[in-house]
């Protein structure tokens, strides 16, 4: 740990010109300056693009210039930050010898993936090192899979305090979102797809919730999985499939496979798209189901894969305005129930887009929490087990997110 101490940055962001990573400079500038307490720098494999950033966001720190897929450079910047944030994806292609890296010399790491199977890839081959080293990587620090993964953490939380007991069930809906998927989401999602079209036993293992889970409780009861429109009990309306539920289930799963499972062996969550109630919330339902089952069948065919990432698809880099980012917003609802029945509501709210203003703030306040220090062991965690409570505050704090109960 001294040598840690000694090293010459607090904090790195890697991946500072991708279109997150300007946003998280932007916003760590805006909360930490650049001549404080923070020592900090950003890293990208491009001189020119970096000098540019620090023009853009006012990140005038030192640029560390290194490719995300030379280990020898990794180990390096490892080496150089107690705490390494990554925005480089997809993480499947880019992020893999970053990870090795923190794992090894005792680098905390925290990101904002989306990838399942490299999760599980990074879980099986490094967190016997990390666990060594003292690292702890943190992954889905941003809209996958902040909301969810905290939101049931409070929601638990409240219901011990209201009724003494946990929740044996939770159902995460969207109320509300607004703002567009980012190029470097979409470019995640088809790198899944890729990896997925060709392999069964890949195929299988996505098809498992408690696929994140340690070894040895990586089964568990029959999870619930809404993929076509449903007249939702747990709301009152009508609902169709959330298309991240497959990445924030599995963490949630993972959170309580590390917790112990306090919430009990029967625990079972899941989370879907709220439409509307009535006939109208049937067809909206619909809608959704049809056209997100519609892209998912397409995305695996793999011409048309190709044409899609061509032709049509937003690419890497890309992203929405900084009007529409300070416009958008989302609004997470949980519905959970004990085992006697008692029932506990709350949300979970953020004040820009999801997938760029808010989850660059969430990150940046994950990797600040990392670098300010948590009471958590090496080893591959997740928002919840790592942060807890105190990343709640933080967010609420600083980040423009809020969590509240709404009933009883």
């Amino acid at each position: 740990m001294t040598a840690r101490k000694n090293r010459p940055f607090d904090l790195v962001v890697f991946g500072a010109t991708s279109f997150v990573g300007q946003i998280l400079c932007r916003y760590l500038v805006e909360r930490h300056g650049t001549d404080g307490d923070l020592t900090w720098a950003i890293a990208g494999r491009s001189e020119e693009k970096l000098a540019d950033v620090a023009d853009a966001t006012g990140a005038v720190v030192e640029q560390i210039i290194a490719d995300a897929t030379d280990a020898d450079a990794m180990r390096h910047l490892a080496g150089s930050t107690r705490t390494v944030v990554s925005t480089v994806g997809p993480y499947a292609l880019y992020g893999s010898e970053l990870v090795a890296a923190a794992a090894e010399v005792g680098t905390d790491y925290c990101d904002l993936t989306g990838e399942p199977q490299w999760m599980r890839r990074m879980i099986d081959a490094h967190d016997e090192a990390a666990r060594n080293s003292g690292a702890r990587i943190v992954h889905t620090c941003g809209f996958d899979s902040i909301p969810s993964d905290l939101g049931v953490w409070f929601t638990q939380r409240e219901a011990e305090e209201r009724f003494g007991t946990h929740c044996t069930k939770i159902a995460m809906r969207v109320k509300a979102m607004k703002g567009g998927a980012s190029g470097g989401t979409i470019a995640s999602m088809m790198q899944l797809m890729e990896e997925a079209s060709g392999n069964p036993d890949l195929r299988k293992e996505l098809a498992n919730p408690y696929m994140l889970a340690p070894a040895g409780m990586t089964t568990g009861v029959r999870q619930p999985n809404i993929s076509i429109p449903t007249n939702d009990e747990a709301s009152g309306g009508w609902v169709g499939p959330f298309v991240m539920a497959a990445v924030n289930t599995r963490v949630v799963h993972r959170t309580h496979a590390l917790l112990g499972r306090p919430w009990g062996d029967d625990f079972v969550y899941d989370e879907a798209m709220m439409m509307g109630e009535g006939p109208l919330g049937a067809v909206k339902a619909g809608v959704l189901t049809g056209g997100l089952g519609g892209f998912m069948g397409l995305s695996a065919v793999g011409p048309i894969r190709g044409l899609l990432n061509d032709h049509v698809l937003p690419k890497p880099g890309t992203g929405p305005s900084p009007k529409a980012q300070a416009e958008g917003f989302f609004d997470v609802r949980f519905y959970g129930e004990t085992a006697a029945g008692e029932a506990i509501v709350t949300k979970v709210t953020g004040d820009r887009d999801p997938g760029y203003g808010s989850t660059a703030k969430m990150l940046g306040e994950a990797a600040m929490a990392l670098v300010e220090g948590v009471d958590a062991d090496g080893g591959f965690h997740t928002p919840a087990t790592a942060f807890g409570d105190g990343l709640i505050d933080r967010l609420e704090t600083h980040a423009g997110l809020t969590f509240d109960v709404l009933a009883p």
